[in-house]
């Protein structure tokens, strides 16, 4: 792959411009279930390390690291399985597997944080193809990855270049998080409304003290039964708002229309349990099993040896596409098809808002839709019905994975059908309740979809900005990242 780079910048041989390069490969450790975090190639995608899921014994690390110990900033580069993601270590206390080698630029000339993104560019990624070996598994040794050109700007373009990259990155990581913390947010109030039942539970210890403290609920006396309902209404309002008895005085006097309509929400909760075949469930909720709650709607794929119906602008979905932790919503996937392609198959378009179910082979991943979405066969698109809107659906669904992967059907391959729906019950609120819960769950998903767009764009400038600065072709001094956009 030819490359032509500016006048002063030098091609040198990876192995010139280290001070350090760690390889593990040859040796297993023996993991643990906690320790040390283990950095394996499996954990290492898009630039970053996931959350470690093995790890060796703290007693075993110094035995184990004898080839070299990580510093913060060391660049790691797997080898094998999957060949060339690349990420940077913010952690030395670390152990590391085999596919991973590990590499740390010499000092005064090579720059770990450029180092970083100079090994994700397609110059170095193409090099790294080529001098792999491997018909099955692609993969690179050491003698081999020593050989590989790096361009070498001046350090003071090396900083600049990785500053501009890193603010992009930054930026991302940044709204990754936010989307985890919507989400979570999210989660806990699904699970206090539908699974723990905190605000009727909350109404009935309010009653029960009420008559701890007066002997009995007041049937007559109109005054008397009107303090009575609001301190059960009070209980469940502090439960929803996370507020004090106090803090919701306030609340009354300096957000009045606020808090009347937290007030309108408490009294959507009734005070008292019934048992059901969930147990003790809200009285007058129902409990039913889930296909009765759902429409399922099957997908599938255009002939693939059609390319009239391939490489359009619909999204088709399938279980690569799945979103990370925190994500929820598929705004893009892998492959598109056409309007053709979609008209000459069976898979249909979602609306926005479809809950996405991975029904075979790999089970039970979901998606929001947050685009019109096609997916393939091995998937359902889930709606809710009986007015379960779609947000309150997409986490009914959520909390039912569980069950719904326990009660596969298949003898070859684990399958979701219509059948493993009717093994799983839920509960169903009353229709002001759903409503309610659309209305308040809607800007924790609207903020993540907002995001995930923003990501989507964020993405799209640093991979575009990244090889023009690689190539010298845009100088590092010309650009500026303000407000997670390049100028």
């Amino acid at each position: 792959m030819s490359v032509n780079f500016p006048e002063h910048w030098r091609l040198l041989e990876l192995e010139d411009v280290m001070d350090a390069i760690i390889d593990y490969r040859g040796k297993t450790p023996k993991k643990t279930e906690f320790g040390i975090p283990l950095i394996t190639a499996k954990i290492v995608k898009n630039g970053k390390i996931l959350e470690s899921t093995e790890f060796i014994a703290e007693d075993n690390y110094t035995s184990w690291m004898t080839r070299g110990i990580p510093n913060v900033g060391d660049i790691v580069v797997t080898t094998e399985a999957p060949l060339g993601e690349v990420a940077q270590l913010n952690n030395s206390n670390v152990a590391l597997a085999q596919r991973i080698v590990t590499l740390r630029g010499k000092k005064g000339v090579l720059q770990n944080d450029f180092l970083l993104f100079a090994l994700q560019s397609n110059y170095v990624q193409h090099q790294l193809d080529s001098r792999s070996s491997g018909s099955t598994v692609k993969g690179i040794k050491q003698s081999e990855l020593r050989k590989v050109l790096l361009p070498i700007p001046p350090e003071s373009e090396q900083i600049k270049i990785a500053i501009q990259l890193k603010a992009l990155d930054s930026k991302i990581s940044l709204n990754q998080k936010i989307n985890q913390t919507l989400e979570q947010m999210a989660q806990a109030l699904f699970k206090s409304w539908f699974v723990d039942f905190d605000p009727v539970k909350a109404k009935i210890s309010a009653k029960d003290a009420w008559i701890n403290l007066h002997g009995a609920i007041p049937a007559t006396n109109f005054s008397v039964y009107t303090d009575y309902a609001k301190s059960l209404c009070v209980a469940a309002m502090s439960v929803i708002s996370g507020k004090t008895t106090a803090q919701l005085e306030t609340f009354a006097t300096q957000n009045p229309e606020q808090y009347e309509s937290l007030k309108a929400t408490a009294d959507l909760f009734p005070d008292a349990m019934q048992e059901s075949e969930l147990g003790n469930v809200p009285e007058g909720w129902a409990v039913k099993q889930a296909a009765d709650m759902v429409e399922l709607i099957g997908g599938g794929t255009p002939k693939k040896s059609e390319p009239l119906f391939w490489d359009g602008d619909i999204c088709w979905f399938s279980v690569k596409d799945v979103p990370s932790d925190g994500n929820v919503f598929v705004i893009d996937t892998n492959q598109k098809i056409t309007t053709l392609g979609l008209q000459k198959s069976s898979t249909k378009l979602l609306p926005l808002g479809a809950t996405i179910i991975t029904a075979r082979g790999t089970v039970g991943k979901l998606a929001l839709t947050g685009v019109p979405t096609a997916m393939n066969q091995s998937c359902y698109g889930v709606r809710g019905a009986n007015g379960i809107g779609p947000f309150l659906n997409y986490f009914n669904i959520s909390h039912a994975v569980t069950t719904l992967k326990q009660n596969t059907h298949g003898a070859v391959f684990d399958t979701i059908t219509m059948d493993t729906f009717k093994t799983v019950y839920l509960v169903e609120s009353s229709d002001g309740l759903k409503q309610r819960f659309e209305e308040m769950i809607t800007p924790f998903l609207s903020g993540i979809k907002s995001k995930l767009f923003e990501i989507k764009h964020l993405t799209q400038l640093r991979d575009t900005l990244l090889p023009k600065l690689l190539s010298g072709e845009v100088s590092p001094f010309k650009v500026r990242i303000v407000g997670g956009t390049g100028e």
